[in-house]
């Protein structure tokens, strides 16, 4: 890995508003670095969670704590017109409820008050083509499940000994191999929502004799959580049930679950309002370091220009440190001065005409 072409890259992901090509960010440095070695960056050796944990891994230290928390979340990055392959291929979009063809991509996100870092992240490759019985389409499917890639994660993290001591999760990856694993295997917590239909139980007697009621049927008390024992756990969690109020004025519920039983009703929800912290990740992948501008054809060039705009947005989230702006307003400051200097070469272009 050429670190020199790297950052030269990842400034270019930033600083871009247009596609990304070797081409264009040779003739931005006036050729002072060729297409071929940018060429040879992107379809040379895969660029994996392990090069980005070295590139990040001074920051982490400089910030990590002990109350961090770590933060699991996918997104879609649609390529509809993109050739299929294991890599791009179609995914089931929960925000959309509907199947997408684009890159399934999974992160795992360091969080502590004050910064928000990429730890690792994981490909959802499908390589596996079979014919669905009951439509008689051609479908394809992963060897691995993202549940799966979560705890291999997460034991990578506990290898490379990174100090938090919360993982937060939505609801797809409440499962209960998930929060067992979390619990014995890594003496750690977590805080997760759960969907409506989880059933639980309220004591450990109505546990032993499979008494178990759906959470959307409990008798809540507002800001008391409940100690109850989820289907398929051996240990008890807290569940806590949190109103919020949407921006159209709509109102909203969400089930929570957190094994530290020492939280209340408030720390429950100011933990887990970290995990908003991947929702801007994802966001500045998406708008501000050009992931789903890169017209590359073949899966080797595809997951590696992933791999620059993770280490890109990580790139900006250290801007952020610096500076004191988010990542929108960095760029909009980027594209203020490129749009400046573009009009100075535009008059000096002008007043060469009129000198003609």
């Amino acid at each position: 890995m050429d670190k020199k072409i790297l950052d030269l890259y990842s400034d270019y992901l930033i600083s871009s508003f247009s596609y990304i090509t070797a081409t264009g960010l040779s003739a931005a440095l006036d050729g002072q670095v060729s297409h071929d070695a940018v060429t040879r960056l992107l379809s040379g050796d895969e660029l994996d969670s392990k090069q980005l944990w070295l590139l990040v891994k001074p920051m982490v230290r400089r910030y990590e704590r002990n109350e961090g928390v770590i933060v699991f979340d996918d997104t879609i990055e649609e390529k509809p017109y993109t050739k299929e392959s294991e890599l791009i291929c179609w995914h089931h979009d929960h925000t959309k409820n509907r199947s997408v063809k684009g890159i399934n991509l999974l992160n795992c996100l360091y969080k502590t008050d004050e910064v928000s870092f990429p730890l690792g992240f994981d490909l959802v490759k499908k390589p596996i083509e079979f014919c669905d019985i009951k439509t008689k389409k051609r479908k394809r499917k992963s060897t691995t499940s993202k549940n799966e890639l979560l705890r291999a994660r997460l034991a990578v993290c506990q290898r490379n000994q990174i100090k938090y001591r919360y993982v937060l999760t939505d609801s797809w990856f409440a499962s209960k191999e998930n929060m067992g694993f979390i619990r014995h295997d890594l003496d750690k917590h977590f805080i997760m929502s759960l969907k409506t239909n989880r059933t639980v139980a309220l004591t450990e007697e109505d546990k032993k004799q499979g008494g178990f009621t759906r959470i959307d049927q409990l008798e809540w008390q507002e800001h008391t959580p409940v100690q109850a024992w989820i289907k398929g756990l051996d240990f008890p969690v807290l569940l806590h049930r949190q109103l919020f109020t949407n921006k159209d004025g709509s109102t909203g519920t969400l089930y929570l679950a957190c094994s530290d039983l020492t939280c209340d009703a408030a720390g429950i929800e100011a933990i887990y309002q970290k995990r908003w912290s991947v929702e801007v990740f994802h966001k500045t992948l998406k708008s501000n370091v050009g992931l789903a501008k890169s017209p590359t054809q073949c899966i080797r060039t595809q997951s590696n220009h992933v791999f620059m705009a993770i280490y890109a947005a990580f790139q900006l989230e250290y801007l952020h440190l610096t500076h004191k702006m988010n990542h929108f307003a960095l760029r909009s400051k980027l594209y203020i001065g490129a749009l400046q200097q573009a009009l100075k070469e535009l008059a000096k272009l002008r007043g060469q005409s009129a000198s003609a």
